[in-house]
């Protein structure tokens, strides 16, 4: 599932502060990067600018990865941003459909779920 909002704010306003933002709860700062300038670097062109902010929780890292190694595909947590109308628009991939089509204990659910809603946070850190 990918979890996507608009906000009535800038793509630079969110570049500026997204990092600080993610700070607040526990992510860190993995990588940052515009895929459409290293598509080009690539051969390819892809004309819509968009942002890749990758941010780790480390606690949620190895908690994941000891639990479920196959959630490593969603590893580092990713918000991208892009604009639509003048304003950003910021996507993610969300873990609910992840945890209801594997086997895993509820305390970890739980946990993955409250990470999920921090990264939730963040995005809507403009609203």
């Amino acid at each position: 599932m990918i979890y996507t909002i608009s906000t009535r704010v800038d793509v630079d306003t969110i570049e500026k502060e997204i990092e600080e933002k993610a700070k607040e709860v526990s992510f860190n700062l993995f990588n940052a990067y515009k895929i459409n300038r290293v598509m080009e670097e690539k051969g390819c062109a892809i004309v819509k600018e968009i942002n890749i902010f990758e941010f780790c929780h480390p606690h949620g890292v190895e908690l994941a990865l000891s639990e479920l190694p196959s959630i490593s595909v969603y590893l580092p947590t990713k918000i991208s941003f892009y604009e639509v109308d003048g304003f950003a628009e910021l996507s993610t991939i969300g873990v609910a459909s992840f945890m209801d089509d594997h086997e895993v204990d509820e305390r970890f659910k739980a946990y993955m779920t409250i990470l999920f809603e921090n990264v939730k946070r963040v995005m809507h850190s403009w609203d």
